[in-house]
């Protein structure tokens, strides 16, 4: 399916955590809810006077919070499809992420101001400003329980926070110190998945400071590029609802990130390997997310649409070419991914079905 209805490019989509909705976030200044089953739109959000660069899902679902270049974060409930009465400020310049702790109680935001804000969602009141970064704030995420938060800088920096202290715990630099421009942590809270603005997207272990992975193939000089995980079977394929197969327990992680000419690009974790390149848009690809069920996945872009991308194995010599991209029907379907072998069982322990809410993409250059 290819979603349209924004006026502006479209700089994050995200999945809800319930799998129930897509919210997308456009630099027309507003949100939209779709469903993710039939691509309906539930509802737009009008409020921000400028465009949304961000957004981020509680965790159960019912609030959605939306940070914008008019330096507020709103906060939605997604229900009613109306604003909570009171917005976060805060914030001297852009909010370009957002995230919610596990426990939905806490937010935490990174801005242009180059401040990160960790704020009570009960009270809409600031709780900690962390003295983070010398350059704008690109990415933020919460670890799955709580305790650590990432954020990242255009000044080549990743630094682990904790949450309780505020104290950096670890500060993370490439040798390249490219720009960062996004950073989200693994489903089991090991690792940092990163991009930068060298044409990279690199897997941390931030507790020893090592980069473990580095991914390339895609174009990525400019823009924010968000990535995000997913999880494959290469033995089984895509497995019927409710069938039960031996084996079917055991997957391998992926990592995906959008591309500044237009691609998808999947990469299996642990090899390195290119799983998928998929032309997905007209333009830059700003954001990706994967569903609930580690086959559809959603792509933003600059071209102002969404598109819905189920994955169905196929024979290796399909494995990167796109079924159909039919412009009349709106159908967009992308083909299964081709199995690896030499998997790392240790670094591929991060596949779990559990995911960590994040920030959504956000541009790194105005105009």
């Amino acid at each position: 399916m290819t979603l349209k209805g924004h006026r502006g490019g479209v700089a994050g989509v995200r999945f809800s955590p319930d799998g129930k909705w897509i919210a997308s976030c456009s630099a027309d200044a507003t949100i939209k809810i779709w469903s993710s089953s039939t691509g309906a739109l539930h509802a737009t959000l009008e409020g921000h006077l400028a465009g949304v660069s961000c957004i981020a899902w509680s965790p159960d679902s019912k609030v959605l919070a939306s940070g914008s270049d008019d330096k507020l974060i709103r906060l939605w409930d997604v229900p009613s499809a109306k604003p909570l009465p009171q917005p976060l400020q805060g914030h001297h310049n852009y909010v370009y992420s957002l995230a919610f702790s596990p426990k939905g109680n806490i937010l935490v935001s990174g801005s242009y101001d180059e401040a990160v804000f960790l704020w009570d969602i009960r009270t809409a009141r600031l709780m900690r400003s962390l003295p983070a970064h010398s350059d704008p704030v690109s990415g933020v995420d919460f670890v799955r329980d709580g305790t650590l938060a990432a954020s990242c800088s255009s000044d080549g920096l990743i630094r682990i926070w904790d949450t309780g202290t505020g104290q950096c715990l670890k500060t993370l630099v490439h040798e390249d110190n490219a720009p960062v421009t996004s950073v989200r942590f693994s489903p089991n809270g090991k690792f940092v998945l990163a991009t930068t603005l060298d044409s990279s997207v690199r897997l941390w272990d931030y507790v020893d400071g090592r980069c473990l992975k580095t991914y390339q193939g895609h174009k990525n000089e400019r823009f924010s590029l968000n990535p995000c995980f997913g999880t494959y079977n290469p033995e089984l394929g895509d497995l019927a609802e409710g069938e039960e197969v031996e084996g079917a327990d055991q997957k391998w992680a992926f990592a995906a990130c959008g591309s500044e000419d237009g691609r998808l690009f999947l990469w299996d974790v642990s090899s390195k390997e290119i799983l998928q390149r998929l032309d997905a848009h007209q333009g830059v690809v700003l954001g990706v997310d994967v569903g609930l069920d580690d086959q559809t996945i959603v792509t933003c872009g600059m071209d102002k649409t969404i598109r819905l991308w189920k994955r169905r194995p196929l024979p290796p010599e399909l494995a990167c070419e796109p079924l159909n991209n039919d412009p009349v029907n709106g159908t967009v379907v992308a083909t299964g991914i081709s199995a690896t072998n030499g998997l790392d069982i240790s670094i591929n322990g991060l596949a779990s079905t559990e995911m960590p809410s994040s920030e959504a993409a956000t541009p790194a250059e105005e105009g």
